[in-house]
């Protein structure tokens, strides 16, 4: 996600605690926190699955997850 983007999600923040969003602005601001939330979320699991354990032996493995969880 850009820059621009968020910069955009603070001042849509910024305004809708002083004077309000109109319906077009509160959309936007949707879209926008998903597209966020999303990005972050696919670096969470870039970085988790770049993890690999050490074994005392030298041996390398992925960690595994216990339970996947729905959305």
């Amino acid at each position: 996600m850009d820059k621009n983007k968020i910069d955009r999600i603070n001042e849509l923040a910024r305004k809708q605690k002083s004077v309000g969003l109109t319906e077009e602005e509160k959309n936007e601001q949707f879209a926008l926190r998903r597209e966020y939330i999303e990005a972050y979320k696919a670096s969470l699991i870039s970085q988790l699955d770049s993890i690999r354990i050490v074994e005392p032996d030298g041996t390398k493995h992925k960690i595994t997850p216990k339970k996947t969880y729905k959305q």
